[in-house]
Order: structure tokens, then C-alpha cells, then sequence
């Protein structure tokens, strides 16, 4: 019964599996008909539809349809981010991050940045590697990790991921920056990332 549905974007690619109400909700959403998204994906999210959630999540963040909330924004994430949805899993990893919503929280903000960055999220690559470089979040400073999500990052089309890249690559050794390609080069999207590399550890 599933079917690949039309991408929408919000802040990154969504890709749905057709349901009854989502369709209607996709329409509505895309015609700015806030109340009646939130109308047709409000049942499918409280049925344990991924999709639905991620995109109620995101309308309480954003407040399009809802007051803003962040709280209810976090659940909603939580839920989809629970059931593999890489870009939820992204948000909600943001969101500990910067604690909107929540209380700060370093480390289980980069739980879920790996899960989504695993999956191939560019955001959730990007944001890895500055948790890399810096050492946070329980992450070992490594130069080489971050030049590595960096270089992916910049792959897929995130704006700042090259621009981070070139910087970082400026005081690296040679040995580094060939480990760093070489890293990039093999891996593949859901396989998991290296916690640490041979050279770049500071």
C-alpha cells in the first residue's frame, strides 16, 4: 500500500509513503492552508506515521497552523526520529543542541546527528563535524573526522560545509588530508561513520 509520494521541502527533502489524509495534507500544506494540514496529518501522527509526525513537528516548531511550540515540536520529532526518520532525527538533534525545547544536551544531540548523518542528512553531517572538530558532545577531538563529514556534507549541496572544509584543511598535514579524502571516498550512506581516525586525533 505504500508508494513513493512527490518530495516536499521545508527545511530539507520529505519523502511520504501514500496514506489516506496524507495526500490531502501534502495539498493543503503546499497551498499554505496551514489548518487543514494540521487537520489531515494530525490523525496520521497519532497512528505512528512517521511522515506525519516529522511534519507536525515541524508546523509546531515553525508555528504555521499551531502556536509555536517548541515542547510539542521535540515529541512529535522524537517519535518520527524513534522510527529511522533522518531528517527528524536531524531536527531533534538541532534542537538538543540548542536547547530549544529541552534542556542542552550535547550528547544526545550528537546520538542523534550520527543517526541522520548515517543516513546521509548533509545537516546532520555538517553539525557532526563541528561537534568533531570541538569535541563535544562526548566526541574525541579529531580534524580529520570533521574535514571528512565536512567533505560529505559539501557533496550533497550544504552551503557552509565547503567553506568549513577549506578552513580546517589549511592546518592540516598532508597524511591528514589523504586519510580525510580516502575516509570520504569509502564510505556509503548507512553504513555507520568512524568515531575517531588514525591521524587526526588533537
Amino acid at each position: 500500500m505504500k508508494k513513493a509520494l512527490l518530495a516536499l521541502t521545508l527545511s530539507t527533502a520529505i519523502a511520504a509513503p501514500a496514506m489516506a489524509g496524507y495526500n490531502e495534507g501534502l495539498a493543503a500544506y503546499q497551498s499554505r492552508n496551514y489548518g487543514q494540514a494540521v487537520k489531515e496529518f494530525a490523525p496520521l501522527a497519532r497512528q505512528g506515521n512517521r511522515e506525519a509526525q516529522h511534519l507536525l513537528g515541524l508546523m509546531h516548531y515553525t508555528g504555521q497552523g499551531v502556536p509555536q511550540n517548541y515542547k510539542e515540536a521535540l515529541g512529535w520529532f522524537q517519535k518520527a526520529a524513534a522510527k529511522g526518520h533522518a531528517d527528524a532525527q536531524y531536527v531533534l538533534g538541532a534542537m538538543y543542541y540548542t536547547g530549544k525545547g529541552t534542556a542542552r544536551d550535547d550528547k544526545t544531540a550528537v546520538t542523534w546527528l550520527r543517526k541522520s548523518a548515517e543516513q546521509g542528512n548533509s545537516e546532520a553531517q555538517y553539525l557532526l563535524g563541528l561537534s568533531s572538530l570541538y569535541g563535544s558532545g562526548g566526541m574525541n577531538k579529531d580534524v580529520v573526522l570533521a574535514y571528512m563529514l565536512w567533505n560529505l556534507s559539501a557533496a550533497s549541496g550544504h552551503p557552509n560545509a565547503a567553506e568549513q572544509r577549506s578552513q580546517v584543511a589549511r592546518r592540516m598535514t598532508p597524511e591528514q588530508l589523504d586519510e580525510g579524502q580516502a575516509l570520504s571516498s569509502q564510505w556509503k550512506v548507512g553504513t555507520p561513520l568512524p568515531s575517531e581516525t588514525r591521524s587526526g586525533r588533537n
